[in-house]
Formats: structure tokens, sequence, C-alpha cells
């Protein structure tokens, strides 16, 4: 029995003892471990409390010359509500206040609507309720205050998660040119082009995990974010309205595929208007595409390069005599006919402004058949082969058949290449061409950019370039010529105006291509109309250049009648507005008196002389410092006149007005402007004759 006790006793020692020095063991390895790598594992714990966070820089807005805002960044916001964490009696204390404060600012439901709703949630201990999506910065700030909402995420249940959102606020205009903006997805347009300048750059801090849960900030590790820059374009508002409403009206009428138009300033090579439109599958138009940058076989407006040839090596004199044999000639493979027969010897001009094929393709086959590399330098002196240069991404590169490759035969390459086709460009190098002309020869770089400005203050300014003057003033004083009897005798004479002189060349081709993502051979018949030309034609101001694609099989398929005319009514309204009395699109006239925002004061009369000259009858009579709504355009020919008083430090009435002119009013005024539905004007959250308050808003509903 001892022996038992003393074997047993033996063991809880042995058993004690190894506890002991297991302990110690560990003590020991404990200590190590905080003396050898100690350092280095509180640095891991550390980061696994720690998290890098991205401050995002704001973007940079896109404005014209003029101030107007045509795309800028906004936050909105969705709201959550977690109310199982709100205390039943706090919860029946706030719900009466809260529902009728939540009804008067997001206005989508009554306030018993909202009691019932919250009431249900509350019981259900629903959490992360959505209460609104896409909510305004200013319905934000005004829910967080609210009775409940104050008391923050943890104690009164609101939760808000933000976003940027891009908007342009005057829609479809210029929307392919200004461009849209997406994170993580490709860009096009100005935002594509500047979004380095645009995009600024992030800020970063560290957020360190505390009690609870909640990351707060790491004093000393925030790196402010730098806030991108804004661009001013060169757009100018009134014109690219004007320019997108005449395109449009015809691009309906005749139900065309597509079509482009395009306003430089003579002088600078200034885009103050690019109308891209296309035609949907429900019929309707809008800004899908850059068909001003993408290449098509120009057509008979690209005769001129032949001209300029022509003239620039000596060969003719624009009032030499040539013979189009009656509107059919055969070259050696092949015979080229006008698209008028019965022209017989005339001068060349005339010839040109008659758009002869014959004549211009028998002169160019005449003089470079033996020679057709120096026909090709000329061409490249023009630039007809190279890219524009334009500050826009996406321009399709030219393509012209030379002498020496497989697709080059002289006999038939040539003379049909004179005459406008076996060569692809641009819309915009077109127009480049002809603003050349108007402008003695300078050939300036297009651009849409003219500044760029942090905080306001202009830190960098874009100067008008000009790549290289063309000819001598014998042979553009020669071009003016033909391009001017173009409108006097030729294919544009029904766009003359008795009130300025216009110059220009319409041209037409047959194309197939791909189009809309459908390609269109010869057979489908779908022509390209175009005109090309600058006015006034003494003292060019502006080069306008119109192109318009038919539908397949279309009846009208003629540049003079299908662009010609777009031509003319931009030309129409820009040419008035220059006479400094309207200013705006072409439903509507804007005029403001000294007792009004800007302006002098101009005798009602004079607003009814230039309906008259435009050919418009007016139904009523404007005065002096009124803005009138015109409510049809010069397609119907007649017009009803509505007028109202606009006066500084007031708030205008807008109503039965288009948006753009409404817009262009109230931000005058100082406001911002929420808009509800589509169509005309119909009420204004804001009385007329208020005084506003700088940056208040004002809701306008549209029937």
């Amino acid at each position: 029995m001892k022996n038992v006790k003393k074997d047993i006793r033996f063991r809880v020692y042995v058993t004690f003892t190894a506890i002991c020095l297991f302990g110690l063991l560990i003590l020991w390895k404990a200590a190590d471990i905080q003396a050898r790598e100690g350092k280095e594992l509180r640095a891991i714990a550390r980061d696994l409390h720690l998290r890098a966070d991205t401050l995002s820089a704001e973007r940079g807005s896109i404005l014209t010359e003029d101030g107007h805002m045509l795309c800028a960044s906004i936050p909105e916001f969705d709201v959550f509500l977690d109310l199982s964490i709100v205390p039943k009696d706090t919860f029946n204390k706030y719900i009466d206040t809260l529902s009728k404060g939540i009804a008067g600012i997001l206005g989508k439901e009554s306030a018993a609507g909202y009691k019932k709703k919250l009431t249900e949630v509350h019981n259900q201990k629903k959490r992360y309720f959505r209460l609104g999506r896409s909510i305004a910065y200013d319905q934000f700030q005004a829910l967080r205050e609210l009775p409940l909402f104050n008391k923050g995420r943890r104690r009164g249940g609101f939760i808000a998660e933000s976003r940027i959102k891009r908007v342009n606020p005057y829609g479809m205009l210029a929307y392919r040119t200004i461009g849209l903006y997406r994170e993580h997805a490709q860009m096009v347009g100005l935002e594509s082009r500047y979004d380095s300048v645009l995009s600024g750059q992030k800020g970063s801090r560290i957020l360190q995990k505390m009690t609870g849960g909640v990351m707060m900030p790491v004093e000393g590790t925030e790196i402010e974010p730098r806030n991108g820059r804004d661009v001013v374009t060169t757009l100018d508002l009134s014109i690219q309205t004007v320019a997108q409403d005449a395109l449009m009206s015809y691009l309906q009428k005749y139900e065309c595929l597509n079509g482009t138009a395009i306003v430089m300033e003579v002088s600078t090579g200034k885009i103050k208007g690019l109308v891209n439109l296309g035609r949907q599958k429900d019929g309707s138009y809008a800004e899908d595409y850059n068909y001003a940058l993408t290449r098509a076989e120009p057509g008979s407006t690209f005769k001129l390069t032949t001209l300029y040839a022509l003239l620039s090596d000596g060969y003719i004199n624009v009032n030499n005599n040539v013979n189009c044999e009656g509107g059919a000639h055969a070259f050696p493979t092949r015979v080229m006919h006008d698209s008028h027969h019965g022209l017989g010897v005339m001068p060349i001009r005339e010839a040109f402004a008659h758009s002869s094929n014959v004549a211009m393709g028998k002169l160019a086959y005449e003089h470079y058949a033996k020679d057709p590399e120096k026909y090709m330098k000329h061409l490249e002196e023009m630039g007809v082969d190279i890219k524009t240069g334009i500050d826009l991404n996406g321009e399709t590169a030219p393509s012209v058949i030379k002498p020496g490759t497989k697709h080059w035969k002289t006999a038939a390459t040539l003379p049909w290449m004179a005459t406008g086709y076996g060569v692809l460009i641009t819309p915009m190098r077109t127009c480049m061409l002809y603003n050349a002309v108007a402008n003695d020869g300078k050939l300036m770089r297009p651009y849409l950019i003219s500044a760029i400005k942090e905080n306001g203050r202009v830190v960098k300014t874009i100067e008008p370039k000009v790549l290289k003057t063309l000819g001598d003033s014998n042979v553009i004083a020669q071009l003016k010529l033909c391009t001017r009897e173009v409108v006097v005798s030729g294919t544009g004479k029904s766009i003359a105006s008795p009130f300025y002189n216009i110059s220009g060349k319409t041209g037409t081709a047959q194309v197939a291509d791909m189009i809309n993502g459908r390609w269109y051979g010869y057979k489908d018949r779908v022509y390209q109309g175009s005109f090309v030309g600058y006015f006034p034609s003494e003292a060019p101001k502006y080069t306008i250049m119109v192109m318009v694609r038919t539908k397949p099989g279309g009846g009208t398929i003629y540049g003079g009648s299908l662009a010609a005319p777009v031509f003319r009514m931009i030309a129409d309204r820009i040419f008035s507005g220059g006479l400094g009395t309207w200013t705006g699109p072409l439903d509507s006239f804007a005029r403001v008196n000294k007792k009004a925002i800007s302006g002098e004061k101009a005798p009602g009369a004079l607003y009814n002389t230039l309906l008259q000259q435009l050919g418009i009858r007016a139904g009523g009579t404007v005065d002096g410092g009124y803005m009138a709504s015109l409510q049809a355009d010069t397609t119907h020919r007649t017009v009803a006149v509505a007028k109202a008083p606009v006066y500084e430090g007031q708030v205008p009435d807008v109503t039965n007005m288009n948006l753009r002119d409404a817009v262009y009013l109230l931000e005058r005024a100082g406001l911002k402007v929420r808009v509800n539905g589509k169509g005309r004007i119909k009420s204004q959250s804001i009385a007329p004759g208020q005084q506003p308050a700088k940056g208040q808003f004002i809701d306008l509903y549209l029937s």
C-alpha cells in the first residue's frame, strides 16, 4: 500500500514539474519573441487596423467663352434609413415632423404616406430601407437637418451614399463634341481628349480602426486631392443651337441617315458650332457619332483642289473657256458624265459654278496625265493626305490613291479624283480648305478649346495657328471669283441672299460604306449632299460646311437641295445676330434694353424688319427691351410673337418659352435651374417679379 501511494506521489511530482517547466518554456518563448520579433509583429498588428483611403478630385467643367456651363460635375446621393436603432419613444416623438419634412423635400408622397411607410419600417425593424435614389445635393442637405436625422447615423439611422454625376445642362446640344465621361469605360469628345486636364489628381489618407469598428483618419497622413481644371471651348451656344435646329429640320424632312454641320470662324479656325446627328431606330435623331471627322468621298466640293492646282501651275485662268461637250466625255477607259447634261463651251469659272465633271476631269487629264505626281503634290500641299489636327480624338485618317501604287490607273483615276472620287477626306478637312480661300490663303488649324482655367483664373491660352499659306494673291482671288459664281449663277443660286453675299460650292456623291453599323453599297443608292462656303463674301466672317447622307433611294440627293438650304438658314441667323439685334435659336429672338441686363434699346420696328427680311410673317409686334418667343420655325414662314418684359434683379416670366432661352435668362438672374418634363414651359416655382437670391433653385415644369 505504501508503495502504491509512493508511486502516485512520484507521478504527481513529475507531472507538476513538467507543467512548470512547460510554463517556463512558454514564458521564455514569449520573451524571446517579444525581444527579437516584437517590433515586426506590432507593425503587422497595426496594419490590420489601418486602411489606405483614396480622396477623389472634383472633375473640372467645360465652359463656353462667355461663361455658359456645357458640362459639370454635381454630387448626388442615395439615402437609406436604419430605424431599428431608434428607440420607440424617440421615433414616436419625431415621426409627424419627420414625415412632413420628407414630403416637403422629396415631394413623391404625402406626409401621411411617408408616416405610414416609416412606421412599418420601424415596427418591422428593417435595416437599410431606401428612402430616395439620386437625390440632389440641396435635398440631401435639407434631409440631414430634419429632426432625428440630424442625430447622425448611429442615433438617427440616417445613412447616405454619395457619388459624382456628370451632367450636360443643354442636353443633346453639342453632346458628341462635349463628350461623355464614364469611369472605367471609354470616353469620347472633349471629355476624352482633355481627360488629364479635367480629372485632376486624387488624394489619399490613412484610416485606423477604432473601438466600435469606426474608421478614423490618422492625423498627418492626408494628402489633399487637386481638383481638375476647367476647359473653355470655342463653341458659341447661339450658333450651335441654330446649326442643330437647321440641320435637324432637313434631316427630318427627307428622313436622311445622318448629317453634320460645322461653323468655323474664318480668321482663327475656332469651331463655333459642330453638329453631328444620326437617325435612330425609332426615327428620331441624336448626336450618336462624329460624322464631321469621318472620311468619305467628298464629291464636287473637291473640285476646288483641282482648280487650285491648275491655277498654281499657271495652266489656266478662270476666264479661259472649256468645252463641257454637252455633259459627256470619253476617257481612254470609261465615259465621264455631268449630273446635268447640255453644258457647252463656257468660262472655267462658270463650268465650276455649274459643277461640270467633264470640265474638271478634262483639265486635270490634259495637264497632269504625263506627270500625275505634280498634281498629287498640290493635294499634299493642301493637307488632304493627313489628319486635320483638331483637338478631338477619333478622327479617321484620309485615304488618297497615289501614282505608282497598284490602284492607280492614270486614265481612270486622275479625272475622277479631280471631281472628288478616289479620295477619302473628312468634312472638317473640306471646311478647312474653303476657309483658307476665305482667309486669303491662310490654312488654319481647327480647334475647340481656347483656354484652360484653374479656380476661375486662365492658366493657359490656346492661340490660333496658321498651318501654311496656300497659293498667291492671284490664285486666291480667282478661287474667290469661282466660289462666288456658284451662288450667283450656278448650282447654289437658290440660296442667294438679298442682304449679304455668299460664296461656296455644292457637292453630290454616291457613297458605298458603313453607315450606323450597316453596309450600304452603290445598289442602295445612298448619296451625300454637301454645301461648303463662307460669308459675307467681301469680308468673310464664318465658313460653314454642311453634309447630309440621304436615305436609300431618296428622291432628293443633290447638295444644292439638301445641304445648301441648311447653310442659308444658319447664315441668316448668324448674319442677323451680327447686326446686334438678336441672338438665339431658330424659334426665338432675345433682346434686352438698358433697364434689363445689357444691350442698347432698339425700336420694336427693327424686330419686325428683321422678320420680314428673313421671309417671316410676324403675328404681332415687338418693342425694345422684351423677350420675344416665336411659335414656329422658318419652314412655316409665319410666326406668332409673344412679348414678356425682362428686368434686372427680378425673376423673369419664362412660361411658354423654349428651355434654352429660359435657362439662359434664369442663369443670368443668378438662379439654378431644375427641369421637370419635356416640351415648352408651363409654369415656374418662383413667381415672376420676385427678387432672386443668388444660387437659389427654381423648378421649371414643362408640358
